[in-house]
């Protein structure tokens, strides 16, 4: 069984980077969504009127919508997760803090979630497959 665990890990270590811009693109395409429900009620309808001078849903929507966008692309990947980080945990402060770290109780989730994945992103970068990286290499 250890065998079979470490050839499992050494065969998965040859695409971490792959695996982590996969993790990227799935992560902005769901927060992109986010955005598009309270941007332009798809693909759900909105919980509130779309209002752009508003904290929720108007600046929120913005955010996830065009800064989603980046990091799907893999684009400024570090500065815009940095500022996603944050907004997600302005989220859960300011939304879902009630019940006091409960996240089954008070819908913060999928805030917790993103707020720590995108720090990941703000620290680590965006792994393979992003526009960073050929901007990089034309740099050099």
């Amino acid at each position: 069984m250890g065998g079979l665990i470490c050839a499992l890990q050494h065969g998965l270590s040859k695409w971490q980077s792959e695996i982590h811009g996969l993790l990227r693109i799935t992560t902005a395409f769901m927060f992109i969504q986010h955005g598009t429900q309270k941007m332009f009620g798809f693909p759900v309808e909105a919980y509130s009127e779309f209002v752009l001078l508003s904290v929720v849903p108007g600046f929120a929507g913005v955010l996830q919508v065009f800064g989603g966008a980046l990091l799907l692309v893999g684009l400024f990947t570090r500065p815009v997760a940095f500022v996603l980080s944050g907004h997600m945990a302005f989220a859960y402060w300011m939304v879902h803090a009630y019940p006091l770290f409960n996240t089954r109780a008070n819908g913060g989730e999928a805030a917790a979630l993103y707020c720590f994945i995108l720090l990941y992103f703000a620290a680590a970068g965006g792994g393979g497959w992003g526009l960073d990286n050929v901007l990089r290499k034309n740099s050099n």
